[in-house]
């Protein structure tokens, strides 16, 4: 029997290339439920695999927040679960999801579930079985940086399990590398400095994120916002609001200033 020439052997190779950029799951990922105005931060379907890349683990919490803010919003009378995953030894190094916290940020805690698996391996099965399940509106997966069993493989298998049954994962991941993926999304998150609080200008108010868009074919506008939590969820701000907006933030003394009003300025002035 004849051996196959070399040629032969990458006409096949360009052959299944084509096969699986033809399959609809990644061909046509799916799209913002609704066209956003400029500027605004689209509200995406369920079925899609999400990276939430943060530079530092010290921003954990802000990623899990922008994860459980999209999360909050596939949740429905159908689909009433969140699942977090996360390494059984990993909890105190990241932390864990706090319930008056999840409830503070409009989720209830009762419909969170939490997975700690052994191993990665482990976790990313425990990830693939969750996406089948029709009662789960979207997974948090606490990845860390680039594990080996994450590869592009395992990522394809996963972005194609998230679209054949419509329920969205979202994968945070930590640190400046990056690695082939199938992901549908990949973000580029920091946590912003927040807003002023309504009823006391020196303490914290409404959370706020800088986001960019690293990957994606499914957003067809700008690359980069600025977001607020409201009760509503996700609010764009104008590129205005990235400079200091606290009493006191920023601006330079002209005089002396007494002591007692020094709560009300910028820790960092």
């Amino acid at each position: 029997m004849q051996t196959p020439s070399r040629q032969q052997r990458l006409a096949a190779l360009r052959d299944v290339i084509a096969d699986i950029e033809r399959k609809p799951a990644l061909l046509e990922p799916r799209h913002a439920d609704s066209p956003a105005a400029d500027g605004a931060f689209p509200a995406f379907s369920g079925g899609l695999v999400q990276e939430v890349f943060t530079d530092a683990v010290r921003n954990g919490g802000a990623s899990l927040a922008f994860a459980l803010g999209q999360g909050k919003g596939l949740l429905t009378a159908r689909r009433p679960a969140l699942i977090f995953l996360q390494l059984a030894g990993d909890g105190r190094f990241f932390g864990l999801p706090y319930g008056p916290g999840l409830s503070h940020f409009g989720v209830d805690p009762a419909q969170v579930i939490i997975v700690r698996p052994a191993d990665m391996g482990e976790l990313l099965w425990a990830a693939e079985e969750a996406l089948g399940c029709a009662a789960v509106a979207g997974i948090v997966a606490e990845i860390g940086a680039m594990p080996a069993p994450l590869d592009f493989t395992a990522s394809r298998r996963l972005s194609l399990r998230a679209a054949e049954t419509g329920t969205s994962l979202f994968l945070l991941r930590y640190g400046t590398g990056r690695e082939a993926s199938a992901a549908h999304l990949r973000w580029h998150l920091a946590p912003g400095r927040s807003a002023r609080q309504r009823h006391d200008p020196v303490a914290p108010g409404a959370a706020r994120w800088h986001l960019r868009l690293e990957r994606g074919v499914t957003v067809r506008r700008q690359g980069k916002w600025l977001l607020e939590w409201t009760e509503n969820g996700f609010a764009s701000l104008p590129a205005r609001s990235h400079g200091p907006d606290r009493l006191g933030a920023g601006k330079a003394l002209s005089r002396a200033v007494p002591a007692a009003l020094a709560d009300r300025l910028s820790q960092t002035a």
